[in-house]
């Protein structure tokens, strides 16, 4: 059974398509997410925020959110019971 996450902002992945939780500070991501944004392989998920991970999905595409790398991690190794509601993730965001 699938197991999905909250991304930020209403946002829901699907943890069995995640390759790659990345910063997207170093030279070669910002390279991988611009040429991901020419082909139409990136998916914006941070409601104009700044992007502070990138996700690698198995097609090839990529996720950006504002949530950091470590707090995408951690939710994606917590039970599906225990991951954050929707409003307790608005309030993290504020």
């Amino acid at each position: 059974m699938s197991q999905f996450i909250h991304i930020g902002f209403g946002n829901i992945v699907n943890t069995d398509k995640i390759i790659a939780v990345v910063s997207p500070d170093s030279a070669p991501v910002k390279r991988l997410v611009q040429k991901a944004r020419e082909t139409g392989n990136a998916v914006d998920a941070t409601q104009g925020r700044r992007t502070k991970a990138v996700l690698v999905m198995e097609n090839s595409q990529l996720i950006l959110s504002a949530l950091l790398p470590e707090t995408i991690a951690a939710r994606a190794q917590l039970p599906q019971d225990t991951q954050p509601s929707a409003e307790e993730e608005k309030q993290d965001e504020s």
